[in-house]
């Protein structure tokens, strides 16, 4: 045969980099009729994937399952059974006593190289009679190279059928005493199991819970983030109550962004911890929890978009124009609800590339759409705020326009380097820094909420940014142009004004002139 060590590689890289496009949120991996897939001369099923950090508990060479579970970090195989096809069962011989052997691989991405025979200079993964008689293998398993530091890694359990039955199963624990990415295989050599099918569990477990290693650090950022909305809620509360004769509509507003994002944020903490503690995501928290996500999001961004309209500024309502925000907004709720409901409480495989494709496309187009309507609105209400002059209210929004397009600034970068993150790591060996690139948007988020509420805290000084409803906007806008009439108008009310003062001081000079006139007269 042909050396075609580079098939191997190519092999090795897509069987990782295939596993690793399947989103697993879940510490214990449910298998339900899972189908091996062949390659090369070999039959495998991905059983999972996830970060491990190393046991703080250093294990002993007993395997017993009642040792206790705080400070260990393992694979626990729970009732895997295997089912071959009758006809395969059938050609069997009963007195036989391993009539199908099946092999599960625990490797880590490191090692990922040490699987198959490239090392051999062949292109194969199961061993063959040549390899064999090398003495580097024996027939019917997989090639694994150990690593000469680690001598039981990568893993190797094995399990087969029996005589002429038909299913077979696997039960046992695997310790893991090295922090790193860890793949599970389910694989088999004999093509006669070909059409074999898998159920059962795998359990992960790190040394401080159940929570996926990419996970856990989002637990403590989502209680930190719980208490930065509550201090912010808290300083929001004590101005909200300071200065209530002065509060606007758009106050309402902000209260209601910042108390749906403590509330998000406290249900991902209490989702994480119970995620952690058990293993299984409950689908009550995590249904609130995705469904706060999902308004909070929807209303920050009408949010910006009305106050990118100038609501409560510029104009007292909406007018027409609300039909369409309202409309936006569901439309963006709808979506965002979806994609988040799939992505948390989605199964280890009912989430392919294409339906995340066709979840996430409605979202990108609908932020997309968001963003171009908040600033086109920005320009019109700057240019409004230009022509009649309305220097404080101007200078304000200058501000927000700014702080938004540094957020769209950074916004756009990030996602640019969320892209290469990808890239260059398809096999999630940098796993232990993903959980930055989920966190960075609710902080981008928080921040920009902050920004809004210093622009648009409550105060004595409402005039400064509220629309005035009994002068009214307009009058200001003719007192003051930038036209020529707009300026002779203005002169003439100056005018007027500096004449009606000289009157009333006139007036009263001569008031108090009387007073003086007779002790004058008096004295002469």
């Amino acid at each position: 045969m042909r050396f075609r060590g580079w098939d191997l590689v190519w092999f090795l890289g897509f069987m990782l980099l295939w596993s690793s496009t399947i989103v697993v949120d879940a510490s214990i991996h449910d298998y339900r009729n899972g189908r091996f897939s062949r390659r090369l001369n070999s039959y495998f099923f991905h059983g999972g994937s996830e970060g491990l950090y190393a046991s703080k508990i250093h294990p002993s060479h007993s395997n017993s399952e009642d040792k206790p579970l705080n400070g260990k970090s393992f694979i626990r195989f729970e009732s895997i059974t295997f089912q071959r096809t009758k006809e395969a069962t059938e050609k069997q011989n009963a007195m036989q006593q391993k009539t199908g052997l099946i092999e599960a691989i625990i490797v880590e991405v490191k090692d990922r190289g040490r699987i198959g025979g490239a090392h051999e200079n062949s292109d194969v993964i199961c061993c063959n009679p040549k390899l064999a008689e090398q003495g580097s293998c024996k027939v019917g398993e997989v090639i694994i190279r150990q690593d000469p530091n680690n001598p039981d890694w990568p893993k190797r359990i094995q399990t087969s059928f029996e005589g002429k039955t038909q299913e077979a199963t696997l039960i046992h624990t695997v310790e893991v005493n090295s922090t790193g990415m860890y793949y599970l295989y389910f694989m088999f050599c004999d093509p006669e199991l070909e059409g074999m099918i898998i159920n059962g569990r795998t359990v992960w477990r790190n040394p401080d819970g159940y929570l996926p290693g990419k996970m856990a650090p989002l637990m403590t950022f989502s209680g930190f983030m719980s208490l930065a909305y509550l201090v912010l809620g808290l300083v929001w509360f004590l101005r909200f109550v300071q200065y209530w004769k002065d509060i606007i509509q758009l106050h309402y507003h902000i209260t209601a962004v910042i108390g749906l994002g403590m509330c998000e944020m406290a249900f991902w903490y209490f989702e994480y911890a119970n995620f952690n503690s058990t293993g299984n995501r409950p689908m009550g928290i995590t249904l609130w929890a995705v469904t706060f996500s999902a308004v909070k999001k929807t209303v920050s961004r009408l949010l910006l978009l009305v106050v990118s309209m100038g609501y409560g500024i510029v104009r007292p309502t909406l007018g027409v124009i609300a039909t369409k925000v309202l409309l936006l907004g569901f439309m963006y709720f709808v979506a965002t609800e979806a994609l988040e409901l799939v992505e948390h409480l989605g199964n280890i495989n009912d989430f392919s590339g294409k339906a995340k494709v066709f979840l996430v496309l409605p979202v990108a187009l609908l932020d997309a759409c968001f963003i171009l309507w908040i600033f086109s609105s920005l320009s019109k209400t700057l240019e409004k705020l230009q022509m009649r002059r309305s220097m404080a209210k101007l200078e304000l929004y200058r501000k927000f326009t700014n702080a938004l397009a540094v957020s769209v600034l950074l916004s756009v970068a990030w996602i640019g380097y969320e892209l290469y993150f990808n890239a260059t790591d398809p096999l999630s060996e940098l796993w232990r820094r993903a959980w930055i690139i989920p966190a960075f948007w609710s902080l981008l988020a928080y921040v920009v909420l902050v920004v809004i509420c210093i622009l648009w805290a409550p105060s004595h000084n409402l005039t400064r940014y509220a629309y005035l409803e009994e002068t009214g906007d307009d009058l200001e806008e003719e007192g003051v142009s930038l036209t020529t009439s707009g300026v002779k108008v203005a002169g003439d009310v100056a005018i007027k004004l500096e004449r009606k003062e000289r009157k009333v001081s006139s007036a009263a000079d001569h008031v108090y002139g009387l007073g003086e006139e007779p002790e004058e007269d008096k004295r002469e």
